[in-house]
């Protein structure tokens, strides 16, 4: 898959909450982390069906809406808003580093620091 195709395949299957299809974009050894700070929250493929099934896939109101994407080579930078969690859309970036077809890397870059 091309780096879109790849991302587009795992927010469709996001929105659809079909974590079997989302994996599928996903490298084995996938990390993900939060910036600014590097912080490692998710390692590996695993981990990650774990903490989708677990923290957002049980969301019935669960949709991430594509409000920019850009392509830069193997990376796809995303600007979502994410219902469904709470109250209120949360505004997020989300950078995908593509390697071999499959997502090996994810930042997530909230739109607000933590207070």
């Amino acid at each position: 898959m091309t780096p879109l195709e790849c991302v587009e395949l795992q927010l469709a299957a996001y929105n659809e909450r079909n974590l079997e299809l989302f994996l599928t974009a996903f490298a084995e050894n996938v990390r993900c982390y939060r910036l600014p700070d590097m912080v490692l929250t998710i390692d590996g493929k695993a981990a990650l069906g774990e903490f989708y099934a677990a923290n957002r896939f049980v969301h019935e109101g669960l949709h991430a809406k594509l409000l920019n994407r850009m392509v830069v080579g193997n990376k796809v930078i995303d600007h979502e808003l994410i219902h469904g969690l709470g109250p209120e859309p949360i505004e997020t970036s989300v950078v995908f580093v593509i390697e071999d077809g499959l997502i090996a890397q994810v930042f997530f870059i909230p739109a607000k620091s933590p207070s």
